[in-house]
């Protein structure tokens, strides 16, 4: 289960737009996906024609009189697609939780205990970075950033990467962050100039997608549905379904690197206790480069192979099997044998060779 906020503190830059057709558009993907309005304006809420007695404050209050589980609160609005909705009342939650210890992670503690039966859950946040933020971007594994292509469009993003390191070193909950270049008017040439600073600012943090002016993402949110249901054809449509695609495809890339991760795992789990780790170092704090070569590595000097300084001497841990190991140090180009170690022999071209015995422990 992937959980992404969607925020910006900037409004006007279309993110509760961004939350509710994104979590359509993955829907409309074959993917079962959550949205969470944690935004006291309910604008997603308003947006999809929800009315509701219970929301997300009945949730995270813990003085409400009508208390309920996120279970309670859920609305579904169509397959694959639910509700958690909001409502004015949660502008009050930041005065009720002042001086509330452990009030940063309300949300992502009721998305603990919550059944992992979706394959996306969507934060539409405030805009401030205020407690609800916080909350959300706790809950979060990814964060999106909807930006225009205007001049203070990126206004405020230091703050943000502010909270999420903030949250990354009190917390111990690190997020990544991309950036949605939304809102994008193709007309105009300054919004290329725009998009060109967003890149080179930002390079490797943006969504190669960008959603362009459309409006009729403005008529379905008045029509109290998302841009699937209003007119699938347009230009709106397209553009945040290239973007569930995308995000999809990152998807993959994780399953793929899980994979791959666990694979690893496996390997050293089996491998490593028919293994010893033998620590090599030699002195030589003048040194500006050193590495270790041998039997092991096929006598390469590479970065494979180079040694780490540390307090004047260079070390390097290998794990290796049972053995003999002839091996020599290159210290700033020069093959020379370890004087520390009595243990030698003759090499075919006439020099010396250190050798190291592992026994692995059975």
């Amino acid at each position: 289960m992937r959980i992404i906020s969607v925020t910006n503190q900037k409004g006007g830059c279309g993110k509760t737009t961004t939350a509710v057709n994104l979590a359509a558009s993955l829907s409309k993907n074959d993917r079962k996906v959550l949205l969470i309005d944690l935004d006291p304006q309910a604008h997603a809420t308003l947006g999809l024609n929800i009315k509701a007695d219970l929301s997300i404050y009945n949730v995270l209050s813990k003085i409400t009189t009508q208390k309920a589980s996120l279970k309670d609160i859920v609305q579904k609005l169509e397959d694959n697609f639910d509700l958690a909705p909001s409502a004015i009342v949660l502008s009050t939650l930041e005065q009720e939780l002042a001086g509330e210890i452990g009030r940063e992670s309300l949300l992502w503690k009721n998305l603990c205990d919550f059944d992992n039966t979706y394959d996306y859950i969507l934060i539409d946040c405030p805009p401030n970075l205020g407690i609800l933020t916080i909350n959300a971007i706790r809950s979060s594994s990814e964060i999106i950033v909807p930006v225009e292509a205007s001049r203070f469009s990126l206004e405020g993003l230091d703050q943000l990467v502010s909270i999420m390191e903030l949250v990354r070193d009190r917390l111990g909950h690190k997020v990544d962050y991309r950036i949605l270049v939304n809102n994008f008017d193709s007309r105009l040439r300054h919004s290329f100039t725009i998009l060109d600073r967003i890149k080179k600012n930002f390079q490797g943090k943006l969504f190669s997608n960008i959603v362009h002016v459309n409006v009729k993402l403005k008529e379905a949110q008045n029509n109290g549905t998302h841009i699937f249901n209003h007119d699938k054809y347009c230009r709106g449509s397209k553009d945040y379904f290239s973007l569930a695609r995308e995000i999809i495809t990152n998807e993959k890339m994780t399953t793929v690197s899980l994979a791959l991760e666990s694979r690893m795992k496996e390997i050293m789990h089996n491998e490593l206790p028919r293994l010893r780790e033998i620590v090599f170092s030699i002195s030589a704090p003048w040194a500006k480069e050193v590495y270790l070569v041998g039997e092991f590595n096929n006598w390469q000097a590479n970065n494979l192979s180079r040694m780490d300084l540390n307090n004047g001497s260079w070390v390097k841990k290998l794990h290796l099997k049972d053995g003999r190991y002839r091996y020599r140090f290159v210290v700033d180009g020069v093959w020379i044998e370890d004087v520390n170690n009595p243990s030698k022999g003759t090499n075919p071209y006439g020099g010396m060779d250190s050798l190291v015995e592992v026994a692995v422990k059975k």
